[in-house]
């Protein structure tokens, strides 16, 4: 699909993650590629929109639809931030991507593999290759100081309030 290695892309995804963040947003990035080109690109937007499906995947396959005119995406490869969650598992299997690549694990929401295997569930009809874990590091610590610095905030707001 691509010439370019993986961290390649995780790191254009990276850059996106860090957009959601400066706007607030939890820090993922997804980057849809076909033939060495991007075709898609999305971070979340949940938050900002008001919409609960505005997560980066979504975002990405959308523009990727619209770029091809077409709603299978064969032959392209995915890569987010983060391990996607159910919801977004379920629309990437809808648009018959080759592969999935993604960074950090998600021990609560993942649905891949790390805490959920969606793939076990009987009627699925689409499989795709799975990398995980590239760039893990840098993903992992965009979202781990995002979170800190909420928790934080959280804390300080808590305490003047007493």
């Amino acid at each position: 699909m691509t010439n370019y290695p993986d961290e390649y892309w995780m790191k254009r995804a990276i850059f996106l993650a860090t957009e959601a963040k400066c706007q607030g947003e939890v820090p993922v990035g997804a980057v849809l590629v076909f033939y060495d080109r991007v075709i898609g690109e999305g971070y979340n937007q949940s938050i900002g929109c008001n919409d609960p499906t505005a997560h980066a995947e979504i975002i990405a396959l959308r523009h990727g639809g619209q770029t091809l005119q077409n709603y299978r995406l064969l032959k392209s490869t995915l890569y987010v931030t983060l391990e996607p969650c159910l919801m977004c598992l379920g629309a990437i299997a809808c648009s018959r991507i080759s592969r999935l690549v993604y960074g950090a694990y998600d021990t609560k929401m993942g649905s891949s593999g790390f805490c959920l295997n969606f793939f076990s569930y009987p009627g699925v009809n689409h499989y795709f290759q799975i990398t995980s874990g590239i760039l893990s590091e840098q993903c992992s610590s965009i979202l781990n100081d995002f979170f800190h610095t909420k928790r934080v905030g959280k804390n300080l707001r808590n305490k003047n309030t007493k």
